[in-house]
């Protein structure tokens, strides 16, 4: 099956094939990993809304995204999420350095949140 695009139809079986959990057993587990995009959106949510940014916990979802789903983590973030929240996702990939350098797509036009950016920095220092 091809991936030139993400869709409901396709993203349940696009997540599937790039899962690599070797502690997951059933398909509870799978659902709980999954569960980390609903948190990382709930939180920039809350970001946008009152300006308080957890950044250590929103890195810690994106680590355990990256760390069973890999590079496919990238595309799989910018579909779960609302485009109101891409500046912000890209300014969290970019710190992390998993922003692919190729192929050049849309992620890549998009700007990042100037006020993330610093977030993060000061946060990790």
């Amino acid at each position: 099956m091809q991936f030139n695009e993400l869709n409901e139809d396709n993203f349940l079986l696009f997540a599937i094939k790039n899962y690599e959990n070797p502690q997951a057993l059933t398909r509870e587990d799978f659902e709980k990993d999954l569960n980390q995009f609903r948190y990382i959106k709930r939180l920039l949510k809350k970001y946008k809304k009152t300006g308080d940014l957890k950044v250590h916990l929103i890195l810690n979802h994106f680590v355990i995204l990256y760390n069973i789903f890999g590079e496919a983590t990238t595309p799989m973030l910018f579909y779960k999420l609302d485009c109101e929240l891409w500046s912000t996702i890209k300014s969290f990939i970019v710190f992390l350095n998993r922003l692919p350098e190729f192929p050049i797509s849309y992620i890549h036009l998009i700007e990042e949140d100037q006020n993330c950016k610093r977030l993060l920095h000061d946060a990790t220092r």
